[in-house]
């Protein structure tokens, strides 16, 4: 019986793999992204990243992107030329699940859970 199970853990693990799930942007201005979700990558592209994209002539406009990209293109910078406007982008690659963007637990839901905490835990008295 025992056997059984081991077989059946070892197809388990054969079977689900392990996939990484990153953060996507298409576009993001001033680190907000308006469209944000998230994407399983596919064996060609393993690692997540975050790339940002500035022009030249003024560095306040830069421009942000997030995904899934293959190990060849991580952490690299790349400089070029839009009609008369130069750039450089630059992608910085991580390999842990959606490494690449905002942690799941936000400030005001951080806060709000502080807070019940608190107000459980202290005793009030009147």
């Amino acid at each position: 019986m025992k056997f059984i199970w081991v077989c059946a853990a070892l197809m388990a693990m054969f079977v689900t793999g392990e996939s990484l799930t990153c953060n996507t942007c298409r576009v993001g201005v001033a680190d907000k992204c308006p469209y944000r979700s998230t994407k399983t990558c596919i064996d060609s592209e393993p690692n997540c990243y975050k790339g940002e994209l500035v022009f030249n002539i003024s560095r306040f406009v830069t421009l942000q992107t997030r995904g899934c990209i293959a190990s060849s293109l991580c952490n690299q910078t790349e400089s070029g030329a839009l009609l008369t406007a130069g750039y450089t982008v630059s992608r910085t690659c991580c390999s842990t699940d959606r490494c690449n963007g905002a942690t799941s637990i936000q400030l005001p839901l951080t806060a709000a859970l502080s807070a019940a905490l608190l107000a459980v835990c202290v005793p009030w008295s009147l």
